[in-house]
């Protein structure tokens, strides 16, 4: 699962993100490995534990962020929150919180694009893309497997920023204004036509 719908109102939308099967398959799977090689070990007591805070360590280094998004129209903001565990046991918990603030009327436009997952092969995520030029994603790592999910999470941010909208009201405006010029140069062949008729006639 891409990202889950937490709250969502007229005014905000909110949507979370937590570690997926396979950040805690491979917390799992290396804590066991770490287990089994200390349990059959014939090593110290201080090496089997090494063993097993190692194989720990390095599965919590893999592990997916828990991330947030909240789209709120009363502040006019997004904010984009990420929380990484390995960094806040490096640090003794005093950092690994990430916060992005951006203006919410800067999104011009919600994408999905592919990206290269290590050791498990191609992942989608939803990249924001703002007037400025500035492109960030919506999660800083792709989901794997079908894209469903990910396209779902776009169209439920395009929706509700009205983005669905813009796009058609700039898809019918050019036919408008050709349909409009049509009917204006129609109009003056009409009177010109109309103007031949009415000669005035010699008696």
């Amino acid at each position: 699962m891409y990202m889950t719908v937490e709250n969502q109102t007229s005014s905000v939308l909110h949507l979370k993100r937590s570690p997926g099967i396979r950040s805690w398959s491979l917390l799992v799977g290396l804590s066991s490995v770490g287990v089994a090689a200390a349990y059959y070990s014939s090593d110290s007591l201080a090496w089997r534990l090494f063993y097993i805070a190692g194989c720990l360590f390095v599965a919590i280094q893999n592990m997916d962020e828990w991330e947030e998004a909240i789209f709120d129209k009363t502040k006019g903001k997004v904010i984009l929150k990420t929380i990484n565990i390995y960094r806040r046991m490096l640090t003794m918990w005093q950092t690994g919180h990430e916060q992005v603030v951006a203006e919410l009327s800067h999104i011009r436009d919600v994408s999905v694009e592919e990206e290269k997952v290590r050791y498990f092969g191609k992942g989608y995520l939803v990249v924001l893309r703002f007037a400025t030029g500035f492109s960030h994603p919506l999660t800083q790592s792709a989901t794997l497997g079908g894209k469903s999910d990910v396209d779902a999470v776009a169209n439920c941010i395009t929706g509700f920023l009205g983005l669905d909208r813009d796009e058609k009201w700039k898809d019918l405006s050019p036919s408008s204004d050709s349909e409009d010029g049509d009917q204006t140069e129609q109009r003056h062949e009409d009177m010109e036509s109309l103007s031949g008729d009415l000669n005035p006639v010699s008696l």
